[in-house]
């Protein structure tokens, strides 16, 4: 499978939208507590253009998208960041691209922060183990204040 990861562009917007809802709606957790509710879905060629903020997509030759991921500060925890908005269709998954999007997001997190966070749900299974091969280690209980009270698992990686 080709493809290419690169920044978030503002015509990516809509498309990065339709895969998490997709992804979201996959799983059964497109209702409130979830990310299915951020009203900044649709924006995040703004969401993401700011200091200590970045948001990369993977897309294939003919600009189609087939996955993407974020980093953002963790509000309510100095010097963590969080792993945002991380989904790949399924024809996308097991093909290597999950784990060129987190490269770059990694290595941008460690350039300024400490520490980076990420929540997800009990039901995405294959999500905690790739989680858990790069490093992340489970938590007790969620940090910061994401807003996404529908999650049940929450993941810290010292950086």
């Amino acid at each position: 499978m080709e493809y290419t990861i690169r920044e978030i562009q503002p015509q990516d917007n809509a498309a990065v939208e339709q895969l998490i809802r997709y992804c979201l709606t996959e799983f059964g957790l497109n209702r409130e507590g979830f990310a299915w509710a951020d009203p900044y879905l649709g924006r995040f060629s703004e969401v993401y253009d700011r200091p200590g903020r970045k948001y990369w997509v993977a897309v294939d030759p003919e600009g189609n998208l087939l996955g993407g991921t974020g980093i953002g500060e963790l509000p309510g925890a100095a010097g963590v960041c969080e792993l945002q908005k991380m989904y790949c269709y399924p024809a996308a998954r097991g093909r290597g691209v999950a784990h060129d999007l987190i490269r770059p997001a990694l290595a941008f997190a460690r350039e300024h922060y400490r520490q980076c966070y990420l929540e997800t749900a009990h039901n995405m299974a294959a999500a905690e183990r790739f989680y858990r091969k790069h490093g992340f280690r489970l938590l007790d209980a969620p940090m910061g204040a994401t807003g996404h009270y529908g999650c049940d698992k929450w993941y810290i990686l010292d950086l």
